[in-house]
């Protein structure tokens, strides 16, 4: 099985993230280490590690948790411009369109709470982390 995370989920497990109510941080480092130990893919890619870099210096101690069960895919030409095509449609920003393309490309289930995604099910089926443990 493949997992593609959003990069908020990414995020919320770094800062161990939480709301009012939810253990964002948690669920994330919880499920992250369920797919490391049943030896599942984590799929990630380079407009991930760009949105991380905007925030961080450097992703390796982001990635550790999930370093050996990691899978890089590349965005190509056709991806980015089936994702501009969406972004233009459906006014969502291109990231996301782009992370659930190479999602769908990859096999991988979504991980992601953002609700861009809920208007992106036609790509890709997404789920959020406290749902997968």
């Amino acid at each position: 099985m493949k997992y593609y995370l959003d990069t908020a989920i990414w995020i919320d497990m770094h800062e161990n993230r939480s709301d009012k109510f939810r253990p964002l941080g948690e669920w994330a480092f919880v499920l992250l280490r369920k797919i490391r130990k049943e030896k599942h893919t984590v799929v990630y890619s380079d407009i991930l590690i760009d949105e991380l870099l905007r925030k961080y210096t450097d992703t390796d101690d982001i990635f550790r948790i999930a370093s050996e069960s990691m899978e890089k895919t590349s965005t190509k030409k056709e991806q980015a411009k089936e994702a501009a095509r969406l972004c233009k449609h459906l006014k969502i920003p291109f990231a996301d369109c782009l992370h659930a393309i190479l999602a769908r490309d990859s096999g991988a289930v979504m991980v992601t709470r953002d609700r861009h995604f809920e208007q992106l099910q036609f790509i890709v089926k997404s789920r959020k982390p406290e749902e997968l443990i």
